[in-house]
């Protein structure tokens, strides 16, 4: 589907094409596309130097802290196409005694949990349902472990496109209602998102729904890829030397290094890149396997099983690109036990005042762990992610209850 390229309403992005992020096959841009020929995800490119010209450090410095401030640099080429909640940029907070009870110089962690819907899946779901509203969708269909289809569905309402959800039956109760009550129809399936992504498929071939699984569409990264630009500018140009990221469908982690490689194209930073670290979890770590095995591709995680409900992928079709970003990077890959997680998280809380998800309280555990195994330095400036807000996940009742009517023992509160 094509846009007609004298509308006023074309805003200034510089989309040259796709391209099959395997083989390099390029492909027309402005059609609705899933994946590859060959079956694998295809990247939006740019030109960058056009771009460049258009978009320069100063420019980008005056305009509002939000996700849309990089446009030259997104796909949606229609102003009103763009679908948005307000994607604020997140905050990095520092973990100030977390860093000095390890003897660590400095320890920052990105809390996306700020963004709306909660999660640093509105990201991408905001670029993914834009460019279906742009590529004229009627109706979009995808898998979830709970955050990515609470962001689907909220963006999808304000799009006017309907949405169908699949999520494990053990998803977050939260979750689950949260998508039901911003209008998609949501289904449990007694199965892992990777089961609930073949019957997306399936759906799709039955019903002519869209497919927005991760990766099979060229959009979501893009809009995951702010991450990257948006930690860069915060920082001064300057990149961190290690980023731990919860890793399952691994789209962040993809746009990230993206990111990075056109922000040196555009002159904004130098060759030097962070350390990736893809974290897992001990009960579901395909990615981690692959990558002490010498592979570049994971085989599927039987029987997986971990609180982070958000890194439990049995197996992603963007394996081989998290991996390639890992070992190009010098970094590594390493899963954490559910019982280092929940003593991330209670710390993180208790010492630094800041209630992380899951998944963010697993990169802490990997980085004290990291740390501890020599495998990062306490000189290193480490950069953790918070993938969601803590709210969002059951907390242990440490209350205590007071009788006012009674004697009240002020020495034992």
């Amino acid at each position: 589907m094509r846009h007609d390229d004298n509308l006023t309403t074309q805003r200034p992005t510089f989309v040259t094409h796709l391209e099959c992020s395997m083989t390099g096959e390029r492909y027309e841009a402005d059609r609705l596309r899933g994946l590859s020929h060959v079956g694998r995800p295809l990247l939006v490119r740019y030109d960058l130097e056009a771009a460049g010209r258009a978009l320069t450090k100063k420019a980008l410095a005056e305009r509002p802290a939000d996700l849309w401030r990089y446009r030259e640099l997104l796909p949606v080429r229609r102003t009103e196409n763009i679908v948005s909640l307000g994607e604020s940029a997140t905050p990095i907070v520092p973990l100030d005694k977390t860093a000095a009870a390890h003897g660590a110089a400095s320890l920052w962690i990105k809390d996306e949990g700020r963004l709306p819907t909660g999660s640093f899946k509105a990201r991408g779901l905001v670029m993914a349902i834009a460019m279906a509203k742009e590529l004229g969708v009627k109706t979009i269909a995808m898998p979830t472990n709970g955050n990515a289809g609470a962001a689907a569905a909220a963006y999808a309402g304000r799009a006017g496109i309907e949405a169908v959800i699949f999520c494990p039956a053990d998803t977050p109760e939260i979750n689950v209602r949260e998508i039901a009550a911003q209008g998609a129809r949501v289904y449990r399936v007694n199965g892992y998102i990777d089961d609930c992504g073949k019957l997306v498929g399936k759906g799709a071939k039955e019903r002519g729904w869209f497919d927005l699984s991760t990766l099979k569409e060229p959009y979501r990264i893009e809009g995951k890829k702010t991450m990257g630009l948006e930690l860069a500018e915060q920082l001064g140009w300057e990149l961190p030397d290690v980023i731990f990221y919860p890793t399952g469908g691994g789209t962040g982690l993809i746009g990230m290094w993206k990111a990075f490689d056109e922000m040196e194209a555009l002159g904004w930073i130098g060759s030097r890149r962070p350390r990736m670290v893809a974290v897992q979890a001990e009960g579901c770590a395909p990615i981690v396997r692959a990558w002490e095995q010498g592979e570049r591709h994971a085989t599927r995680w039987e029987n997986a099983e971990t609180i982070a409900m958000g890194i439990r992928v049995p197996q992603a079709i963007g394996d081989f690109l998290i991996l390639d970003a890992v070992r190009a990077s010098n970094g590594f890959a390493m899963a954490v036990s559910d019982a280092a997680i929940v003593r991330a998280v209670d710390d993180a809380a208790r010492k630094d005042g800041l209630l992380l998800c899951p998944e963010g309280g697993a990169t802490l555990a990997a980085w004290r762990d990291a740390l501890a195994r020599g495998l990062v330095s306490p000189d290193d400036r480490v950069l953790l992610f918070n993938c969601a807000t803590g709210l969002k996940y059951p907390m242990a009742d440490r209350s205590r209850t007071l009788d006012k009517d009674g004697p009240i023992d002020w020495a034992a509160l």
